[in-house]
Protein backbone atom coordinates (compact mmCIF):
# COMPACT_ATOMS: atom_id res chain seq x y z
CA UNK A 1 0.00 0.00 0.00
CA UNK A 2 3.01 2.29 -0.43
CA UNK A 3 1.37 4.19 -3.30
CA UNK A 4 -1.68 5.02 -1.19
CA UNK A 5 0.50 6.57 1.50
CA UNK A 6 2.53 8.52 -1.03
CA UNK A 7 -0.44 9.93 -2.94
CA UNK A 8 -2.37 10.71 0.20
CA UNK A 9 0.62 12.64 1.45
CA UNK A 10 0.66 14.68 -1.74
CA UNK A 11 -3.09 15.30 -1.69
CA UNK A 12 -3.10 16.34 1.97
CA UNK A 13 -0.46 18.99 1.40
CA UNK A 14 2.71 16.90 1.36
CA UNK A 15 2.65 15.81 5.01
CA UNK A 16 3.90 12.39 4.01
CA UNK A 17 5.53 11.11 0.87
CA UNK A 18 6.55 7.70 -0.39
CA UNK A 19 10.25 7.01 -0.01
CA UNK A 20 10.51 5.72 -3.56
CA UNK A 21 8.46 5.46 -6.73
CA UNK A 22 5.99 2.58 -6.73
CA UNK A 23 3.07 1.35 -8.80
CA UNK A 24 -0.53 0.92 -7.53
CA UNK A 25 -0.79 -2.17 -5.33
CA UNK A 26 -4.57 -2.49 -5.16
CA UNK A 27 -7.86 -1.36 -6.67
CA UNK A 28 -8.23 1.07 -3.78
CA UNK A 29 -4.99 2.76 -4.71
CA UNK A 30 -6.34 3.39 -8.21
CA UNK A 31 -9.32 5.32 -6.78
CA UNK A 32 -7.22 8.23 -5.60
CA UNK A 33 -7.81 11.49 -7.47
CA UNK A 34 -5.56 14.18 -8.89
CA UNK A 35 -8.10 16.86 -7.95
CA UNK A 36 -6.23 18.21 -4.86
CA UNK A 37 -3.17 18.83 -7.04
CA UNK A 38 -5.30 20.50 -9.71
CA UNK A 39 -7.05 22.74 -7.17
CA UNK A 40 -3.70 23.91 -5.86
CA UNK A 41 -1.99 24.42 -9.23
CA UNK A 42 -4.73 25.57 -11.63
CA UNK A 43 -5.14 29.11 -10.17
CA UNK A 44 -1.54 29.80 -11.27
CA UNK A 45 -2.12 28.63 -14.86
CA UNK A 46 -3.39 31.47 -17.05
CA UNK A 47 -4.58 32.25 -20.56
CA UNK A 48 -2.38 34.51 -22.68
CA UNK A 49 -3.93 36.60 -25.45
CA UNK A 50 -1.62 38.34 -27.93
CA UNK A 51 -2.78 40.72 -30.63
CA UNK A 52 -1.06 42.52 -33.48
CA UNK A 53 -2.37 45.12 -35.89
CA UNK A 54 -1.35 44.59 -39.52
CA UNK A 55 -2.17 46.63 -42.60
CA UNK A 56 -3.61 44.91 -45.62
CA UNK A 57 -4.67 46.32 -48.95
CA UNK A 58 -8.27 45.86 -50.02
CA UNK A 59 -7.00 44.10 -53.16
CA UNK A 60 -3.60 42.51 -53.76
CA UNK A 61 -3.82 43.86 -57.34
CA UNK A 62 -3.26 47.38 -55.98
CA UNK A 63 0.44 46.59 -55.75
CA UNK A 64 0.55 46.42 -59.57
CA UNK A 65 0.89 49.87 -61.28
CA UNK A 66 -1.33 48.78 -64.21
CA UNK A 67 -4.25 47.84 -61.95
CA UNK A 68 -3.74 50.99 -59.88
CA UNK A 69 -4.18 53.11 -63.02
CA UNK A 70 -7.07 51.03 -64.31
CA UNK A 71 -9.11 50.90 -61.10
CA UNK A 72 -7.96 54.14 -59.51
CA UNK A 73 -5.58 54.56 -56.66
CA UNK A 74 -7.54 56.57 -54.11
CA UNK A 75 -10.10 54.71 -52.01
CA UNK A 76 -9.25 51.30 -53.42
CA UNK A 77 -5.62 51.82 -52.44
CA UNK A 78 -6.33 52.64 -48.80
CA UNK A 79 -4.84 49.96 -46.53
CA UNK A 80 -7.20 48.17 -44.22
CA UNK A 81 -6.17 47.43 -40.65
CA UNK A 82 -6.63 43.90 -39.45
CA UNK A 83 -5.98 42.47 -36.00
CA UNK A 84 -4.16 39.15 -35.81
CA UNK A 85 -4.67 37.27 -32.56
CA UNK A 86 -3.06 34.27 -30.94
CA UNK A 87 -4.05 32.32 -27.88
CA UNK A 88 -1.85 30.38 -25.53
CA UNK A 89 -1.31 29.56 -21.90
CA UNK A 90 1.11 30.66 -19.22
CA UNK A 91 2.25 29.91 -15.68
CA UNK A 92 2.66 32.34 -12.78
CA UNK A 93 6.09 31.66 -11.29
CA UNK A 94 6.44 34.69 -9.00
CA UNK A 95 3.81 36.00 -6.57
CA UNK A 96 4.29 39.57 -7.84
CA UNK A 97 2.60 38.58 -11.10
CA UNK A 98 5.42 37.18 -13.27
CA UNK A 99 4.22 34.80 -15.97
CA UNK A 100 6.22 32.42 -18.17
CA UNK A 101 4.88 31.43 -21.58
CA UNK A 102 6.23 30.49 -25.01
CA UNK A 103 7.92 32.99 -27.26
CA UNK A 104 5.81 31.87 -30.21
CA UNK A 105 2.64 32.77 -28.30
CA UNK A 106 3.53 36.47 -28.02
CA UNK A 107 6.03 36.97 -30.87
CA UNK A 108 5.57 40.35 -32.63
CA UNK A 109 2.52 41.16 -30.49
CA UNK A 110 1.49 44.80 -30.03
CA UNK A 111 -0.60 43.97 -26.99
CA UNK A 112 -0.55 41.09 -24.53
CA UNK A 113 -3.32 40.30 -22.04
CA UNK A 114 -3.47 37.63 -19.37
CA UNK A 115 -6.67 36.10 -17.98
CA UNK A 116 -6.59 34.28 -14.65
CA UNK A 117 -8.71 31.26 -13.80
CA UNK A 118 -10.93 33.49 -11.61
CA UNK A 119 -11.78 35.62 -14.71
CA UNK A 120 -9.61 38.60 -13.77
CA UNK A 121 -7.78 40.09 -16.74
CA UNK A 122 -4.58 42.14 -16.86
CA UNK A 123 -2.54 43.77 -19.55
CA UNK A 124 1.06 42.52 -19.45
CA UNK A 125 4.50 43.91 -20.15
CA UNK A 126 7.05 41.68 -21.84
CA UNK A 127 10.10 41.52 -19.55
CA UNK A 128 12.07 39.15 -21.78
CA UNK A 129 11.47 37.07 -24.87
CA UNK A 130 13.94 34.69 -26.40
CA UNK A 131 13.29 32.87 -29.65
CA UNK A 132 16.20 30.49 -29.09
CA UNK A 133 14.53 29.09 -25.98
CA UNK A 134 10.98 29.67 -27.23
CA UNK A 135 10.29 31.29 -23.87
CA UNK A 136 8.93 34.67 -22.82
CA UNK A 137 8.48 36.28 -19.40
CA UNK A 138 5.61 38.70 -18.71
CA UNK A 139 4.68 40.94 -15.78
CA UNK A 140 1.05 41.78 -15.06
CA UNK A 141 0.32 45.52 -15.19
CA UNK A 142 -1.42 47.14 -12.27
CA UNK A 143 -1.19 43.95 -10.24
CA UNK A 144 -1.72 44.40 -6.53
CA UNK A 145 -1.29 41.88 -3.78
CA UNK A 146 0.12 38.45 -4.36
CA UNK A 147 -0.77 35.78 -6.90
CA UNK A 148 -0.80 31.99 -6.68
CA UNK A 149 2.35 30.42 -8.08
CA UNK A 150 3.62 27.07 -9.28
CA UNK A 151 6.96 26.22 -7.69
CA UNK A 152 9.81 24.79 -9.73
CA UNK A 153 10.77 21.14 -9.55
CA UNK A 154 14.22 19.84 -10.46
CA UNK A 155 13.54 18.55 -13.97
CA UNK A 156 16.80 16.57 -13.85
CA UNK A 157 15.15 14.37 -11.21
CA UNK A 158 12.42 13.25 -13.62
CA UNK A 159 12.39 9.64 -14.70
CA UNK A 160 10.63 7.97 -17.60
CA UNK A 161 7.33 6.63 -16.31
CA UNK A 162 6.70 9.40 -13.74
CA UNK A 163 3.11 10.63 -13.61
CA UNK A 164 2.52 14.20 -14.81
CA UNK A 165 -0.40 16.56 -15.44
CA UNK A 166 -0.67 19.06 -18.31
CA UNK A 167 -2.74 22.18 -17.63
CA UNK A 168 -3.64 24.79 -20.22
CA UNK A 169 -6.33 26.14 -22.54
CA UNK A 170 -6.47 23.94 -25.67
CA UNK A 171 -8.39 25.37 -28.63
CA UNK A 172 -9.64 28.19 -26.38
CA UNK A 173 -12.29 25.96 -24.78
CA UNK A 174 -11.19 26.85 -21.24
CA UNK A 175 -8.73 25.51 -18.72
CA UNK A 176 -8.26 21.79 -19.21
CA UNK A 177 -6.27 19.17 -17.31
CA UNK A 178 -4.90 15.98 -18.84
CA UNK A 179 -2.81 13.28 -17.24
CA UNK A 180 -0.09 11.00 -18.48
CA UNK A 181 3.46 9.93 -17.87
CA UNK A 182 6.91 11.11 -18.82
CA UNK A 183 7.40 9.19 -22.05
CA UNK A 184 11.04 10.14 -22.68
CA UNK A 185 13.71 12.57 -21.57
CA UNK A 186 16.30 14.68 -23.38
CA UNK A 187 14.54 14.66 -26.73
CA UNK A 188 16.78 16.72 -29.03
CA UNK A 189 15.57 16.31 -32.61
CA UNK A 190 12.31 18.22 -32.32
CA UNK A 191 13.09 21.54 -34.01
CA UNK A 192 10.94 23.64 -31.66
CA UNK A 193 13.85 25.72 -30.31
CA UNK A 194 17.59 26.15 -30.63
CA UNK A 195 18.22 24.66 -27.18
CA UNK A 196 16.61 21.29 -27.69
CA UNK A 197 16.33 19.10 -24.63
CA UNK A 198 12.66 18.33 -24.17
CA UNK A 199 10.57 16.33 -21.75
CA UNK A 200 8.25 14.11 -23.79
CA UNK A 201 4.85 13.21 -22.38
CA UNK A 202 1.71 11.39 -23.48
CA UNK A 203 -0.52 13.75 -21.46
CA UNK A 204 -2.77 15.26 -24.15
CA UNK A 205 -1.41 18.62 -25.37
CA UNK A 206 -3.21 20.53 -28.12
CA UNK A 207 -3.01 23.95 -29.80
CA UNK A 208 -3.59 26.56 -27.09
CA UNK A 209 -1.71 24.49 -24.51
CA UNK A 210 1.51 26.23 -25.54
CA UNK A 211 3.03 27.92 -22.50
CA UNK A 212 0.97 25.88 -20.06
CA UNK A 213 2.21 23.86 -17.10
CA UNK A 214 3.48 20.31 -16.92
CA UNK A 215 3.50 19.42 -13.21
CA UNK A 216 4.57 16.44 -11.16
CA UNK A 217 2.68 14.67 -8.39
CA UNK A 218 3.87 17.25 -5.88
CA UNK A 219 2.20 19.95 -7.94
CA UNK A 220 5.54 21.47 -8.94
CA UNK A 221 6.51 22.69 -12.39
CA UNK A 222 8.61 20.22 -14.39
CA UNK A 223 8.14 21.87 -17.77
CA UNK A 224 6.43 24.43 -20.03
CA UNK A 225 4.35 22.69 -22.70
CA UNK A 226 5.66 23.79 -26.08
CA UNK A 227 5.04 21.50 -29.04
CA UNK A 228 3.29 18.38 -30.23
CA UNK A 229 3.99 15.84 -32.92
CA UNK A 230 0.84 15.52 -34.97
CA UNK A 231 -0.28 14.84 -38.52
CA UNK A 232 -3.81 16.07 -37.88
CA UNK A 233 -3.23 19.11 -35.66
CA UNK A 234 -4.61 17.34 -32.59
CA UNK A 235 -2.93 15.36 -29.86
CA UNK A 236 -1.78 11.83 -30.61
CA UNK A 237 0.04 11.44 -27.31
CA UNK A 238 3.42 12.88 -28.28
CA UNK A 239 3.93 16.23 -26.60
CA UNK A 240 7.06 18.13 -25.59
CA UNK A 241 7.84 20.48 -22.73
CA UNK A 242 10.81 22.74 -21.99
CA UNK A 243 12.39 21.46 -18.73
CA UNK A 244 11.81 23.59 -15.64
CA UNK A 245 15.54 23.97 -15.01
CA UNK A 246 15.80 25.94 -18.26
CA UNK A 247 12.62 27.87 -17.50
CA UNK A 248 14.06 28.93 -14.14
CA UNK A 249 17.21 30.35 -15.75
CA UNK A 250 15.17 32.44 -18.21
CA UNK A 251 12.75 33.72 -15.54
CA UNK A 252 15.58 34.67 -13.19
CA UNK A 253 17.33 36.53 -16.02
CA UNK A 254 14.14 38.47 -16.77
CA UNK A 255 13.78 39.56 -13.16
CA UNK A 256 17.46 40.45 -12.84
CA UNK A 257 18.02 42.74 -15.82
CA UNK A 258 15.62 41.72 -18.59
CA UNK A 259 18.33 40.12 -20.68
CA UNK A 260 19.20 36.46 -21.06
CA UNK A 261 22.92 35.89 -20.65
CA UNK A 262 24.10 32.36 -21.25
CA UNK A 263 27.55 30.96 -20.68
CA UNK A 264 29.78 31.36 -23.72
CA UNK A 265 31.84 28.31 -24.67
CA UNK A 266 33.45 29.59 -27.84
CA UNK A 267 33.65 26.23 -29.60
CA UNK A 268 31.79 24.40 -32.33
CA UNK A 269 30.50 20.86 -31.87
CA UNK A 270 29.07 18.10 -34.05
CA UNK A 271 27.09 14.93 -33.56
CA UNK A 272 29.02 11.69 -33.20
CA UNK A 273 27.96 9.19 -35.86
CA UNK A 274 28.57 5.42 -35.63
CA UNK A 275 31.45 5.86 -38.11
CA UNK A 276 33.03 8.62 -36.00
CA UNK A 277 32.55 6.55 -32.85
CA UNK A 278 34.37 3.64 -34.47
CA UNK A 279 37.20 5.93 -35.50
CA UNK A 280 37.49 7.30 -31.97
CA UNK A 281 37.51 3.83 -30.50
CA UNK A 282 34.42 4.29 -28.32
CA UNK A 283 31.74 1.67 -27.95
CA UNK A 284 28.75 3.73 -29.08
CA UNK A 285 27.97 7.19 -30.48
CA UNK A 286 27.90 9.67 -27.61
CA UNK A 287 29.13 13.08 -26.56
CA UNK A 288 29.84 16.31 -28.41
CA UNK A 289 32.79 16.34 -30.80
CA UNK A 290 34.76 19.61 -30.85
CA UNK A 291 35.12 20.91 -34.44
CA UNK A 292 36.71 24.31 -33.83
CA UNK A 293 37.79 26.53 -30.94
CA UNK A 294 37.75 30.32 -31.01
CA UNK A 295 40.87 32.19 -30.02
CA UNK A 296 40.62 33.68 -26.54
CA UNK A 297 37.41 31.78 -25.72
CA UNK A 298 36.67 29.88 -22.49
CA UNK A 299 37.03 26.65 -24.49
CA UNK A 300 40.56 27.58 -25.55
CA UNK A 301 41.49 28.63 -22.02
CA UNK A 302 40.16 25.28 -20.76
CA UNK A 303 42.54 23.52 -23.16
CA UNK A 304 39.95 22.05 -25.53
CA UNK A 305 41.10 21.29 -29.07
CA UNK A 306 39.48 20.24 -32.32
CA UNK A 307 38.88 16.48 -32.21
CA UNK A 308 38.23 16.29 -28.47
CA UNK A 309 35.10 14.39 -27.47
CA UNK A 310 33.26 15.97 -24.52
CA UNK A 311 31.19 13.25 -22.89
CA UNK A 312 30.03 14.74 -19.56
CA UNK A 313 29.33 18.04 -17.81
CA UNK A 314 29.69 18.04 -14.02
CA UNK A 315 29.54 14.27 -14.11
CA UNK A 316 26.31 14.10 -16.14
CA UNK A 317 26.76 12.29 -19.45
CA UNK A 318 25.85 14.16 -22.63
CA UNK A 319 24.66 12.31 -25.71
CA UNK A 320 25.05 15.04 -28.33
CA UNK A 321 25.79 18.76 -28.83
CA UNK A 322 22.21 19.72 -27.87
CA UNK A 323 22.63 17.93 -24.56
CA UNK A 324 25.95 19.70 -23.99
CA UNK A 325 24.43 23.12 -24.76
CA UNK A 326 21.54 22.44 -22.39
CA UNK A 327 23.79 21.40 -19.52
CA UNK A 328 25.96 24.50 -19.88
CA UNK A 329 22.98 26.85 -20.38
CA UNK A 330 21.22 25.70 -17.21
CA UNK A 331 24.34 26.42 -15.14
CA UNK A 332 23.95 30.14 -15.75
CA UNK A 333 26.84 32.61 -15.74
CA UNK A 334 29.47 32.56 -13.01
CA UNK A 335 31.67 29.84 -11.60
CA UNK A 336 32.91 26.82 -13.53
CA UNK A 337 31.83 23.39 -14.68
CA UNK A 338 33.88 20.24 -14.97
CA UNK A 339 34.16 18.77 -18.45
CA UNK A 340 35.24 15.19 -19.03
CA UNK A 341 36.57 14.54 -22.52
CA UNK A 342 38.47 12.01 -24.59
CA UNK A 343 41.58 12.91 -26.57
CA UNK A 344 43.61 10.33 -28.43
CA UNK A 345 41.63 7.54 -26.80
CA UNK A 346 42.54 8.69 -23.28
CA UNK A 347 40.22 10.35 -20.72
CA UNK A 348 40.90 13.90 -19.57
CA UNK A 349 39.07 16.52 -17.54
CA UNK A 350 39.18 20.30 -17.32
CA UNK A 351 37.36 23.27 -15.80
CA UNK A 352 35.35 25.52 -18.10
CA UNK A 353 34.68 29.08 -16.90
CA UNK A 354 31.04 30.14 -17.18
CA UNK A 355 31.28 33.67 -18.55
CA UNK A 356 28.95 35.71 -20.72
CA UNK A 357 29.94 36.26 -24.34
CA UNK A 358 31.71 39.63 -24.68
CA UNK A 359 30.58 42.45 -26.92
CA UNK A 360 34.04 43.03 -28.38
CA UNK A 361 32.55 45.37 -30.98
CA UNK A 362 29.66 47.61 -29.84
CA UNK A 363 26.52 46.34 -31.55
CA UNK A 364 25.45 49.85 -32.65
CA UNK A 365 21.92 48.74 -33.54
CA UNK A 366 20.44 50.71 -36.44
CA UNK A 367 17.09 50.64 -38.22
CA UNK A 368 17.73 51.30 -41.90
CA UNK A 369 15.31 53.72 -43.57
CA UNK A 370 15.14 55.56 -46.88
CA UNK A 371 15.07 54.28 -50.45
CA UNK A 372 17.30 51.22 -50.49
CA UNK A 373 16.87 47.42 -50.45
CA UNK A 374 17.81 47.51 -46.74
CA UNK A 375 14.95 49.80 -45.69
CA UNK A 376 13.00 48.10 -42.91
CA UNK A 377 15.95 46.01 -41.70
CA UNK A 378 17.42 46.40 -38.22
CA UNK A 379 21.13 45.59 -38.19
CA UNK A 380 23.83 45.08 -35.55
CA UNK A 381 27.59 44.60 -35.56
CA UNK A 382 28.77 41.04 -35.05
CA UNK A 383 30.50 40.11 -31.79
CA UNK A 384 30.60 36.95 -29.65
CA UNK A 385 27.61 38.29 -27.68
CA UNK A 386 25.52 38.87 -30.82
CA UNK A 387 26.58 35.52 -32.26
CA UNK A 388 25.34 33.76 -29.11
CA UNK A 389 22.10 35.75 -28.90
CA UNK A 390 21.18 35.28 -32.55
CA UNK A 391 22.35 31.64 -32.69
CA UNK A 392 24.40 32.60 -35.73
CA UNK A 393 25.70 29.50 -37.54
CA UNK A 394 28.16 31.04 -39.99
CA UNK A 395 31.93 31.32 -39.71
CA UNK A 396 32.28 35.12 -39.75
CA UNK A 397 33.25 36.82 -36.51
CA UNK A 398 32.84 40.43 -37.64
CA UNK A 399 30.57 42.30 -39.99
CA UNK A 400 26.92 43.38 -40.03
CA UNK A 401 24.10 41.00 -39.14
CA UNK A 402 20.43 41.57 -39.99
CA UNK A 403 18.62 41.23 -36.68
CA UNK A 404 15.04 41.73 -37.85
CA UNK A 405 13.07 42.60 -40.98
CA UNK A 406 9.84 44.61 -40.88
CA UNK A 407 6.81 43.19 -42.65
CA UNK A 408 5.93 44.75 -46.02
CA UNK A 409 9.25 46.59 -46.12
CA UNK A 410 11.75 46.90 -48.96
CA UNK A 411 14.09 44.53 -47.10
CA UNK A 412 11.30 41.99 -46.78
CA UNK A 413 10.50 42.28 -50.48
CA UNK A 414 14.13 41.69 -51.45
CA UNK A 415 14.12 38.54 -49.33
CA UNK A 416 16.43 39.43 -46.45
CA UNK A 417 16.05 37.23 -43.37
CA UNK A 418 17.07 37.65 -39.74
CA UNK A 419 20.49 36.04 -39.37
CA UNK A 420 21.77 37.14 -42.79
CA UNK A 421 25.18 38.84 -42.77
CA UNK A 422 25.79 41.65 -45.25
CA UNK A 423 29.25 41.05 -46.75
CA UNK A 424 29.46 43.44 -49.70
CA UNK A 425 27.38 46.12 -51.39
CA UNK A 426 28.41 47.30 -54.87
CA UNK A 427 31.87 45.81 -54.42
CA UNK A 428 32.54 47.56 -51.11
CA UNK A 429 33.03 45.44 -47.99
CA UNK A 430 30.51 46.13 -45.23
CA UNK A 431 32.18 46.09 -41.81
CA UNK A 432 29.94 48.22 -39.57
CA UNK A 433 26.30 49.22 -39.24
CA UNK A 434 27.36 52.84 -39.69
CA UNK A 435 28.99 51.96 -42.99
CA UNK A 436 25.90 50.09 -44.20
CA UNK A 437 23.63 53.01 -43.23
CA UNK A 438 25.84 55.37 -45.25
CA UNK A 439 25.73 53.09 -48.30
CA UNK A 440 21.95 52.76 -48.00
CA UNK A 441 21.53 56.55 -47.85
CA UNK A 442 23.29 57.15 -51.18
CA UNK A 443 20.23 56.21 -53.23
CA UNK A 444 21.94 54.10 -55.88
CA UNK A 445 19.81 52.81 -58.74
CA UNK A 446 21.44 49.37 -58.63
CA UNK A 447 22.73 47.28 -55.74
CA UNK A 448 25.04 44.30 -56.18
CA UNK A 449 24.80 42.34 -52.96
CA UNK A 450 26.82 39.58 -51.32
CA UNK A 451 25.04 38.02 -48.35
CA UNK A 452 26.10 35.14 -46.11
CA UNK A 453 23.25 32.86 -45.08
CA UNK A 454 23.88 29.70 -43.09
CA UNK A 455 27.57 29.72 -43.99
CA UNK A 456 26.86 30.07 -47.75
CA UNK A 457 27.50 33.19 -49.86
CA UNK A 458 24.58 34.44 -51.94
CA UNK A 459 25.12 36.97 -54.72
CA UNK A 460 22.24 38.98 -56.13
CA UNK A 461 21.39 42.22 -57.86
CA UNK A 462 18.57 44.64 -57.06
CA UNK A 463 17.44 47.58 -59.17
CA UNK A 464 17.86 48.57 -62.77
Amino acid sequence: MAIAIGLAGVFLGGAAQAAERTVPQSEAALRYSFSPIVKRVSPAVVNVYASRVVQQRVSPFMDDPFFRRFFGGDMNDAPRKRVQQSLGSGVIVDASGVVVTNYHVIANADEVKVALSDKREYEADVLLKDERMDLAVLRLKGADGTFPVVNYADSDALEVGDLVLAIGDPFGVGQTVTSGIVSALARTQIGASDYQFFVQTDAAINPGNSGGALVDMDGNLVGINTAIYSRSGGSIGIGFAIPSNMVRVVAQSALKDGRLRLAWVGAGFQQVTPEIAEGLGIGRPRGALVTDVEEGSPAEKAGLKSGDLVDSVDGIEVDDPNGFNYRVATKGVGGTVKLDYIRGGKPHSTELALVAAPETTPRDERAITGESPFAGATVVNLSPAVIEEQAYQGKRRNGVLIQSVADNSAASGVGFRPGDVVVEVNGAKVETTKGLAEIASQGASRYRLVIERGGRLIRSQVGR
